[in-house]
């Protein structure tokens, strides 16, 4: 039961949801999803290291970047039931919607600090 409490207390924040649908559409870096959030990067990797305990997202590093994507591969039990309806949901949501456009307009190497 542990974990199942632990996947949706990572849930009930709407910043964490928001991260999440926006790895729906391509991996990212911490200073992409704190550009789209316009939060502080540590309270963007603070939610990041959430996700990332309970397995809904993976990391990888890539050179000078950390890229986070959807854990797709090995997710435990749980996070890969829960993963296909949390995709379903918010499809319509306008601040998703904003958030995924500016997914798909910039890139790491242009906002990012090399």
């Amino acid at each position: 039961m542990r974990d199942v409490v632990k996947i949706f207390k990572a849930l009930s924040d709407p910043n964490r949801v928001r991260i999440l649908k926006m790895l729906e559409i391509r991996p990212l870096c911490v200073c992409e999803i704190t550009k789209v959030l316009n939060l502080a990067t540590s309270t963007v990797s603070k939610h990041l290291s959430i996700l990332r305990d309970v397995e809904l997202i993976l990391d990888h590093k890539e050179g000078k970047w950390v890229t986070y994507r959807l854990n797709t591969e090995s997710p435990p039990p749980y996070v890969e039931k829960l993963m296909p309806m949390v995709a379903q949901w918010l499809a319509d949501e306008p601040l998703v919607l904003k958030d995924q456009e500016k997914i798909r307009t910039f890139s790491k190497n242009h906002i990012c600090e090399i």
